[in-house]
């Protein structure tokens, strides 16, 4: 008998596995993302600079604000004034949403100049704010005092809210270790709270895009606002929504 292995041996014998295609191993989110890695580059030690330049000149101007405001309250105008206070920050609730929105939907970091916005951003909203203060500064100052009251504080809300937009999305992505005063503050849907900002980041995190207290979102999600302004701006445009979402997740570098 033949010392091979018998009929169909061969066919018996282990074959090398077919190649398989793995998958990437590169992720598609989280700080190793190579889009990640690429905005930090960005984040250069000069916009640190700017940063903490913007944040001390936009404190030391709020405070100097506040002071006008105190120093000239008069329960005169009480019911506009509170009028304004919420009305402010129900716009800056409502520029959050804009913003965001825009970043999210069309923006990218290849667009020259306003690219770099998702880099800038605690830049853009301070200096933003900065103008807003000066102006209500301006305001406090002049002589109609009196009758510009309300719609200095207002300004003074807006700007306020605006400034702060950046940290109280950094809130809401924070699930350990927050104060008590903030949890509150969420709680009582004065800030953004984290559940309710948890919405717009289930997919296609295509809706719920104010992120300084959410009082917007609702209403303009009932409307259907975002979905009008994209068709709007695609009709006019060409350029479809989000179109460039899956090359920015598929990054490499």
């Amino acid at each position: 008998s033949s010392s091979s292995g018998g009929p169909g041996s061969e066919r018996n014998q282990r074959r090398p596995a077919a190649p398989v295609h793995a998958r990437s191993a590169a992720p598609r989110w989280g700080p190793q993302h190579a889009g990640a890695r690429q905005l930090a580059r960005l984040y250069s030690p000069g916009k640190r600079v700017q940063e903490w330049v913007c944040v001390i000149l936009c404190l030391f101007l709020f405070i100097i604000n506040f002071s006008f405001l105190l120093l000239h309250f008069s329960t005169v105008h009480i019911y506009k004034i509170i009028l304004g206070i919420v009305l402010g920050i129900v716009t800056a609730d409502f520029a959050s949403g804009i913003v965001h929105w825009g970043a999210d939907t069309w923006g990218s970091v290849d667009i020259p100049v306003i690219g770099k916005v998702s880099i800038a951003g605690p830049n853009i909203l301070i200096n933003h704010s900065l103008g807003l203060i000066i102006f209500s500064l301006l305001l406090l100052l002049s002589e109609a005092l009196a009758a510009s009251y309300p719609w200095d504080c207002y300004v003074f809300a807006l700007a306020g809210f605006v400034t702060l937009t950046n940290q109280i999305h950094k809130w809401s992505h924070s699930y350990f270790g927050l104060p008590r005063w903030v949890t509150l503050l969420q709680d009582w849907h004065l800030v953004l709270p984290r559940k309710h900002h948890r919405i717009h980041h289930v997919s296609p995190h295509e809706t719920y895009y104010c992120i300084t207290t959410g009082w917007c979102n609702y209403p303009l999600d009932r409307l259907g606002f975002w979905r009008r302004m994209e068709r709007l701006i695609e009709h006019v445009t060409g350029q479809r929504p989000r179109s460039d979402d899956m090359a920015w997740a598929k990054k490499t570098d």
